[in-house]
């Protein structure tokens, strides 16, 4: 019987199984291989990290980890999950089963791509979620915005702030009310409500938006926020409760809704950002480091 099992092996996870690891419980951690910053070339924002591949991030986390001999790291994935009579957990795998006392989901989002040619291919490159994460590299050229509702508003005025050429493009018919309009005119922000039809790159770095009437719109970088979903359905197997954000709900000691489960990392988060999920991470270990040590 492992101590924690934890289901997700990128930073939040891992930064949770280095604390426990250090407290010398038994943690294995089971990972699908599947970061949600898989198609994003350099990691920034990040202290003592900026520019670097979070692959080469990941690889060299996973080495230190596995160098706590009470830390077990498996590359497979969690199938199904279940809480058992005696509130421990029993985790199946392609592997096999494995039990813990504890279980920590830190099983990430996944985003909801538009099924517009080229979108995909550009995506974590040159079509882009976070202007504190990416911002700073495309700053000062013209930028496209593809987001419609009254965020838009407020997703506009923020962007502002690293491009002041911005197009707007609402894949349809506005939504938005009178404010955001009145913004949009006041800031000189350009509003395309024409459809998208396609995305035209060169091995992902974007070269114009094409629109359903036949117009291309050049433009070096898009911004997209997208809805994101669970990437795993464990946490609703279990019966954790989500927020309307869809995310795992959590107090703040990371605990959901369910005894005995833990979350950390995007699933739980609204900071996607991975300054946030090693932190969340190093701190969920510690509770659980805690709670092991003293019973509670």
């Amino acid at each position: 019987m492992l101590d924690v099992l934890i289901i997700g092996g990128s930073y939040a996870g891992l930064s949770a199984a280095m604390a426990l690891g250090r407290a010398r419980r038994s943690v294995l951690v089971l990972d699908a291989g599947r970061p949600r910053n898989r198609f994003t070339p350099h990691a920034h924002n990040l202290l003592l990290h900026d520019g670097d591949a979070p692959a080469d991030l990941a690889a060299r986390a996973r080495q230190q980890v596995a160098a706590y001999p009470s830390v077990q790291l498996l590359a497979t994935e969690a199938t199904a999950a279940t809480r058992q009579p005696d509130g421990t957990f029993a985790v199946a795998t392609p592997l096999g089963t494995y039990q813990a006392g504890r279980l920590l989901l830190a099983t990430g989002m996944r985003d909801e791509l538009p099924p517009v040619p080229g979108f995909a291919e550009c995506w974590g490159q040159s079509v882009i979620h976070c202007p504190f994460c990416h911002g700073y590299e495309v700053a000062d050229q013209p930028t496209g915005v593809w987001l419609n509702g009254e965020e838009a508003g407020h997703y506009v005025r923020m962007l502002l702030n690293w491009s002041r050429t911005l197009t707007l493009f609402t894949n349809g018919p506005a939504t938005f009310g009178p404010d955001v309009h009145q913004l949009l005119q006041s800031q000189g922000v350009v509003l395309e409500e024409t459809p998208v039809a396609a995305l035209a790159h060169q091995d992902g770095q974007l070269i114009a938006v094409h629109l359903a009437d036949g117009r291309a719109l050049p433009l070096p970088v898009l911004y997209a926020r997208l809805p994101a979903r669970q990437a795993s359905s464990l946490g609703v197997q279990l019966g954790c409760e989500l927020t309307e954000q869809h995310l795992l709900r959590i107090d703040e000691l990371h605990r959901t809704t369910v005894p005995g489960v833990f979350a950390a990392g995007d699933c739980s988060s609204p900071m996607p950002q991975l300054a946030q999920a090693i932190a969340a991470g190093n701190l969920v270990g510690g509770i659980l480091s805690r709670e092991l040590i003293f019973g509670t």
